[in-house]
């Protein structure tokens, strides 16, 4: 496994910047995730620290060596791409063993590669198949072989799992995470699924035009956002406009609200955002609750239901409830929301 880190890295496509001044690093072992809309530079960095694409300016370090004007098999990382890029014509085993043969690898050796691949993930006696009778989810197991035969020390992947059904992807997920840590890679992840970050990385960093805004691990970005760009695109939140009073009280236009602050403490009288993740609130049928309203919209979803709440003041909150007892319906009238400040932030604007 390898630490990587990219150092002040800008990228240019004529008057277009795609990413800037981008400072990240990727500690040995990680399986890390880069995470953010389209367009925000993601796989422009990923394609640095491939090898795929030169930085316009900074540098790319793989360990202590300057890789950025390496090429990419000189880099000991191996990519995985969303179209798996496997060769029709050939075998699953042709397909795993061709980085090897134009290595000038043995072919004993090869063949013995080749069904260590195969293991890994999970596909032994596969090696004769044609691709065109594997299903989506082999084809990405054969991918996923055809970059671990090589020995990497880090494993790339730009949206492995966009082209699977949602079972698949849900069974793909612990199947990457096991492969990375049982194989003592360093892995660096390019999704837009915020769930798929959450689920699996051990640490992330959501970028926005160009730039990584925040890097912590999943539980930091989803509970202590710095902003409210992340707070919205980690998961769904409420943002209510507010002032702040003391001791990070805040008052809306409905009640004054608690809230955490894990950013630099605001001014008293100042003007913020108060992100409040939809399972932070509970409806109660009694004053306890601060906020009151009615329900306009339920959407039923097993163990989870999601209700659409609308304050009196015209406010429209999304309310999350586990496992509820009690299932309400539209039109009924909320008496009281009851707020957890765990999964409240205070966002300074």
């Amino acid at each position: 496994m390898e630490e990587i880190r990219a150092a002040g890295v800008t990228k240019r496509f004529g008057s277009v910047t795609a990413l800037k001044d981008v400072n990240l690093e990727i500690g040995r072992g990680e399986l890390f995730f880069l995470l953010g809309g389209s367009g925000c530079g993601k796989t422009t960095l990923l394609r640095c620290i491939a090898g795929l694409e030169t930085p316009t300016e900074g540098q790319i370090f793989f360990g202590d060596r300057d890789v950025t004007s390496l090429p990419t098999h000189k880099r000991e990382a191996a990519m995985v791409f969303q179209s798996y890029a496997l060769w029709p014509h050939m075998t699953v085993g042709q397909n795993i063993a061709f980085g090897l043969e134009e290595r000038k690898v043995p072919k004993s050796e090869i063949k013995e590669r080749v069904e260590e691949a195969l293991a890994m993930v999970k596909l032994e006696g596969f090696a004769k198949r044609g691709i065109d009778q594997m299903s989506g989810g082999q084809q990405q197991r054969v991918s996923l072989a055809r970059a671990l035969v090589v020995k990497p020390k880090c494993l790339l992947l730009d949206e492995p799992l966009s082209n699977l059904d949602a079972q698949l992807r849900l069974e793909m997920r612990s199947e990457i995470r096991r492969i990375v840590k049982e194989n003592d890679l360093t892995g660096v992840y390019v999704t837009h699924d915020q769930a798929e970050a959450l689920s699996m990385a051990d640490r992330m960093a959501v970028m926005d035009q160009g730039e990584v805004v925040q890097v912590g691990p999943p539980e930091e970005i989803y509970r202590q956002p710095i902003s409210s760009y992340v707070a919205g695109f980690i998961g769904e939140t409420n943002l209510l406009k507010g002032t702040v009073t003391v001791d990070y009280q805040v008052e809306t236009a409905t009640a004054t609200l608690p809230a955490n602050s894990h950013n630099t403490p605001p001014v008293v009288g100042s003007q913020v955002l108060l992100s409040i993740r939809p399972e932070a609130l509970t409806i109660v049928n009694s004053a306890e609750g601060s906020l009151t309203g009615k329900i306009t919209e339920r959407i039923y979803l097993g163990s989870l239901i999601q209700y659409t709440v609308v304050l009196e003041d015209g406010t429209s909150l999304q309310v999350s409830e586990q496992n509820p007892q009690l299932i309400r319906e539209p039109g009924d009238r909320v008496v009281g929301l009851k707020m957890s400040t765990d999964d409240t932030t205070l966002l300074l604007k």
